[in-house]
């Protein structure tokens, strides 16, 4: 039977599939036009041209929206489901190409007119050796896949038609529709078995492929099916021990501190780090306490967190005029700062260091700063610290490790930018375990104090914010390297007057308070307060006059508590009965001029201090002895004065042979305390004259100054604090070299009216001011 060329028949569209000739499949219609196409079909002679659309998603396809090859197939069975669809069983009969579309608008279905496309073949040996190739591709594609039954190859197996084969063997392969249509238009049969081979092989890779990346999947999903058994088992095990959330919870707290602390990118990564390690170290381990605490100061310590300064001039000086009576060059130096940071918005610049006797307010005047600032403040004592540790901090490989007290102090300040008091700088040494002050050079620098290195904390921190302040009581001892990085400002001491004024408005309101005592249950006369002040106390600060009041205030209140009475009233008579007999004497140092005995004035940790310097002669031949506990510096100074005076002796109206005949002995009463310094050089000559010529040395006159063997004059340090001390001992005249002149200008006014000064270059002059005249 030869078919026509043409055939005009209806079309079915299929959406997501398609028919190869010699398939038998069943297809559910549902579509209106598709169900029209299949009625028509079973009314002609059943046969229905099947024709795969390009697109699933459109619901009405157009001529353009169908391939233009399809399948001629037969409709073995129909069968109306009760949702309104056809199911039917097709059979594929051969290949056809849509020729031209002709819609039948009354019965609303697609009509086609096709043609016949016969196959073309090659060799038939050619054919058969590709069917074997093909047969045993497929073979192995089954073994891989798993997808394909083995009943399926052995029905393939029996297929001796090449192109049958081909498009049997297309079926069951996981193919996209495009694949499979290009398969379908293949009308030589040996390019498509070809092309199928290729197509297998393509497959194959894929699927190994596939199965590598799930074994590896399945390595990984096993790894953590794993990790999370062992945690939750850890979990149980902590539960078991005591431990509420175990280890696992406090690490996910820590993280989320972590992520939510505003830290630099650089150290919130370090932190993750290490408590990803904290995290994986049992908690019995020594290292984990290491890592848990250095986390908590990374959380704790202040990295952005800052406070605004108040740099209203008004306001500091009001603070500081509030907090503190007098200092007056020191409060206009502490303005002048804040001034210039006021100007150029900026706290880099010179250190300040307050340096000062104990006592006279360098601590709180630093905290008076910070109020006037309106930042935090944080003090850091050094005194004694000799260990670089101190400030460094320890390194994290010991167990116990910390930051040094750099970082610590930040802790506290809770900002980057507080005022950070160094107190007694000066009392830090160094030994074995490295120099502490050569530590505090970065600390101090403003060139490098902005990535201070701490070797806790290991990344750096930012201190160019922080307005350091140090305090010392000697400036002497603080190396040189540190003290070109601060500014001195000193603190000499105060007066007289200055301090009954800080008696009346600071000390005696505070004791009042702290004994519990009301302002007219105890009350100061002015006498009686000057009384304490001159002869209960003699100190450069005001700290044992505090002690005295509180003294005076603790035995008020056992008078008002035991005795019943409303009001104690402190005169001079009074004070004596509460404290007993003074311990001090007031007035002239010496009641009467002495021979052999001159006094000095020296400058100490304490301030000022007034100096008895006694010599002594009996027979001997000429040796001299020293005693009073003196350093080398002032034993030196005593051999010049001595030396200096047997060169001199003719015009000093000495002996020339005294040294032959007698042993002097120079004695610096309070043997017990040590002294040095070359200041007591004159005071030493002047009375070794005196005992010389025996001519008395003025009651009323101190001195000061170092000697040379020419007998001249050399200036010295600390002439405020000597000029307080002098003032304070009762006498009115001092002696000192003619070069201090120009630091009389930082004496207090008060001071200087008490004084006589008489500047010297040479010691004659000092002998003929210092000596009774002679008779």
């Amino acid at each position: 039977m030869t078919k026509p060329n043409t055939i005009h028949i209806p079309l079915l569209p299929l959406r997501g599939l398609l028919v190869y000739p010699s398939m038998v499949m069943h297809l559910d219609v549902g579509r209106d036009k598709s169900v029209n196409a299949v009625e028509k079909a079973m009314v002609q002679d059943h046969t229905i041209f099947l024709a795969a659309q390009k697109e699933t998603n459109i619901d009405e396809p157009t001529e353009n929206d169908i391939y233009q090859v399809g399948t001629m197939a037969k409709i073995k069975q129909m069968l109306k489901l009760p949702n309104g669809t056809i199911r039917i069983l097709v059979e594929g009969l051969y290949r056809a190409e849509l020729v031209n579309h002709t819609d039948d608008e009354d019965e609303e279905l697609l009509m086609a007119e096709i043609k016949e496309m016969e196959e073309t073949h090659g060799e038939s040996l050619e054919e058969q050796a590709l069917m074997r190739k093909l047969l045993e591709q497929f073979e192995q594609y089954i073994k891989v896949s798993k997808k394909v039954s083995d009943e399926t190859l052995s029905s393939v197996q029996d297929i001796d038609i090449p192109g049958r084969l081909a498009d049997i063997v297309t079926s069951h392969l996981p193919l996209k529709i495009k694949d499979k249509q290009q398969v379908l238009e293949m009308i030589h049969v040996p390019d498509r078995i070809e092309h199928i081979i290729d197509l297998i092989n393509n497959e194959k890779e894929v699927m190994q492929l596939e199965k590598k990346i799930g074994q590896r999947v399945k390595r990984s999903m096993e790894r953590t099916q794993k990790e999370y058994y062992l945690r939750e088992q850890m979990k149980a095990i902590q539960k078991e021990l005591g431990d509420k959330d175990g280890k696992s919870g406090e690490v996910e707290e820590l993280k989320a501190k972590l992520e939510e602390a505003n830290l630099p990118e650089r150290v919130q990564k370090v932190a993750l780090k290490e408590l990803d390690r904290y995290e994986k170290i049992p908690s019995s381990s020594a290292e984990s306490s290491v890592i848990r605490n250095y986390i908590d100061w990374i959380l704790s310590l202040p990295w952005t967190e800052q406070t605004e300064d108040n740099l209203h001039i008004p306001h500091a000086e009001e603070v500081l005029d509030a907090d503190h009576y007098g200092l007056e060059k020191v409060k206009e130096r502490i303005i002048e700062y804040l001034a210039v940071q006021k100007l150029t918005n900026s706290i880099k610049g010179p250190i300040l260091c307050l340096v000062g006797p104990p006592g006279v307010g360098k601590t709180s005047l630093a905290r008076s700063i910070a109020r006037s600032m309106d930042r935090n403040f944080v003090r850091a004592s050094l005194g004694g610290v000799r260990d670089e540790a101190e400030i460094r901090g320890h390194r994290r490989t010991y167990v116990g490790a910390m930051p040094g007290r750099i970082i610590q102090g930040m802790k506290r300040a809770e900002t980057v930018n507080p005022v950070f008091l160094l107190d007694e700088i000066d009392k830090m040494a160094s030994d074995f375990r490295g120099d502490p002050s050569s530590a505090m050079l970065e600390v101090l620098d403003p060139e490098q104090n902005s990535t201070f290195s701490d070797h806790f904390i290991e990344e750096t921190y930012d201190l160019s914010n922080v307005l350091f302040i140090a305090t010392a009581n000697n400036m002497q001892t603080i190396p040189g390297p540190l003290l070109d990085r601060m500014e001195v400002i000193s603190i000499a001491g105060y007066t007289e007057v200055e301090k009954l004024h800080i008696a009346k408005e600071h000390l005696l309101p505070k004791q009042l308070k702290e004994n519990g005592l009301k302002k007219s249950q105890l009350q100061f006369r002015e006498e009686g307060l000057l009384k304490l002040v001159r002869q209960y106390t003699r100190e450069a600060g005001v700290r044992g006059l505090e002690r005295q009041i509180a003294a005076v205030c603790r035995k008020a209140a056992k008078i008002v508590v035991a005795e019943d009475k409303k009001r104690v009233v402190v005169t001079e008579k009074k004070l004596e009965e509460l404290l007993g007999k003074p311990i001090f004497r007031y007035g002239q140092a010496e009641k009467e001029d002495q021979i052999g005995t001159a006094t000095g004035l020296a400058y100490t940790s304490a301030g000022g201090d007034t100096l008895a310097i006694e010599v002594s002669l009996y027979p001997g031949k000429g040796k001299l002895t020293l005693t009073g506990k003196l350093g080398d510096v002032m034993k030196e100074s005593a051999q010049a004065a001595f030396s200096y005076i047997r060169s001199r002796a003719e015009e000093l109206n000495i002996d020339p042979e005294f040294h032959d005949k007698n042993d002097i002995h120079i004695h610096v009463p309070e043997g017990a305390t040590p002294k040095d310094g070359p200041s007591a050089g004159i005071t030493m000559a002047t009375a070794l004259v005196s005992a010389l010529t025996e001519r008395p040395v003025r009651k009323e006159v101190g001195m000061t100054g170092e000697i040379t063997l020419r007998g001249r004059v050399l200036p010295i340090g600390g002439l405020k604090e000597k000029s307080l001390s002098a003032h304070r001992a009762g006498l009115t005249t001092v002696i000192m070299p003619a070069e201090n002149e120009k630091d009389l200008e930082d004496i207090p006014e008060s001071v200087r009216e008490g004084l006589t000064y008489i500047p010297v270059t040479h010691l004659d002059q000092v002998l003929e001011h210092a000596l009774v005249e002679e008779k």
